[in-house]
């Protein structure tokens, strides 16, 4: 759980510095302050960014008739063309770790597909929706003796890959630190559409948004 955590504290303390520097700048040029007030920025072409995420997932591996839950820990991209005002259109990827068993079994998930979003710019806040249509990979590793960590042969392990396709709704909101850089609040549901089932629930992403 380290890395999980320094990496979520480096994000928010990125955020931090970012919003600082931007007071800073501001108040050395009352100009700039006034025009994003009123609204004035120029339009976008794309934009993209990096997030964590984490969340609560749930649900039976049922060859094995065994229950998994626990809250999974990842990280991945994206990246959107913008059209128009509302509209935005590209392509997502992420990776999601489930750790089980305190000994080193997880089940992992990683997914990618094409998207679209509807956002409305208010200001500083821009809440969005939209969809991803896509596909993925489950990976699952358990292990009922012994443990990751030792060098023994382990007779009762099950390991097992095997690829879905899937939709993925989201919403979300991004608040503009500048208008080259947003912070992204998202939350998000896998539906697979084939496959076994896998563990399910809703995912939290934070991360950062640099537009051009």
């Amino acid at each position: 759980m380290t890395k999980p955590i320094l990496l979520t504290l480096l994000l928010v303390a990125g955020c931090l510095n970012l919003k600082a520097q931007q007071v800073a700048t501001e108040r050395s040029n009352p100009t700039s302050l006034k025009s994003h007030a009123a609204g004035e920025s120029q339009p976008q072409l794309f934009d993209g960014g990096m997030m964590v995420h984490t969340g609560y997932l749930s649900g039976r591996v049922e060859p094995l008739n065994y229950q998994a839950s626990g809250y999974p820990f990842g990280i991945g991209g994206v990246l959107r063309f913008h059209v128009g005002s509302h509209l935005r259109v590209g392509t997502e990827g992420y990776v999601s770790t489930l750790g089980q068993l305190n000994n080193g079994s997880y089940l992992r998930i990683g997914w990618g597909g094409l998207l679209a979003d509807i956002r409305w710019p208010a200001r500083r806040i821009v809440p969005y929706a939209g969809l991803c249509l896509g596909g993925g990979k489950t990976t699952t590793l358990l292990m009922f003796d012994g443990s990751a960590s030792d060098w023994k042969p382990e007779t009762r392990a099950v390991l097992h890959s095997e690829p879905f396709m899937l939709v993925n709704p989201y919403f979300g909101i991004e608040y503009t630190l500048t208008t080259a850089v947003h912070i992204t609040l998202k939350a998000d549901r896998l539906v697979p559409l084939s496959g076994e089932a896998i563990p399910t629930g809703v995912r939290l992403y934070l991360g950062f948004i640099f537009a051009h």
